[in-house]
């Protein structure tokens, strides 16, 4: 069955828009919290989602790659540094980072991987730990913080984000 034929379940991509991708399965969501995952998206941990390689299709531009251990890349955008992917060289499979997709409500995580590094405090994370503070309690009022990134669906090829 070709892409014209498949139904697309999902879409995501960067923060730019240089790259975009539709999936063609249900993405399945799950927490890595090893190191190189830390490293890799700069936080407390990865979100990534699975799905099978012949599953994701890039629709728009194509990722650049790091080869991040002699058994993985990750797929980021060479335009806004966004984390897309990490796969596996000899898996069917591949990941994407939940929060590049478009909805990641539809990729709730359901496994930790990598928990021998997970971060001690994390469970003061959860909903009712922290004190919760809303963005625009934040001096927001007093700058501009506009969103330039690419919006949660896909849009033209010439699509530009707004002026600075």
């Amino acid at each position: 069955m070709d892409e014209m034929e498949r139904q697309v379940v999902a879409t995501g991509g960067c923060q730019c828009g240089a790259v975009r991708y539709a999936l063609y399965t249900a993405p399945e969501g799950s927490v890595c919290h090893c190191r190189m995952c830390q490293k890799a998206t700069g936080g407390l941990f990865a979100a990534l989602a699975k799905v099978d390689k012949a599953d994701l299709v890039w629709t728009r531009g194509q990722p650049a790659s790091f080869h991040s251990s002699p058994a993985a890349y990750r797929d980021f955008c060479a335009a806004c540094g966004t984390p897309l992917t990490f796969r596996f060289i000899d898996a069917v499979h591949m990941e994407v980072t939940i929060g590049s997709l478009d909805h990641p409500e539809l990729a709730p995580p359901k496994l930790n991987f990598g928990a021998e590094s997970r971060l001690p405090w994390i469970a003061d994370l959860v909903p009712g730990a922290l004190p919760d503070k809303q963005t625009s309690d934040s001096g927001a009022a007093t700058r501009d913080v506009r969103s330039r990134q690419h919006p949660d669906h896909d849009t033209p090829a010439d699509w530009q984000p707004p002026p600075a």
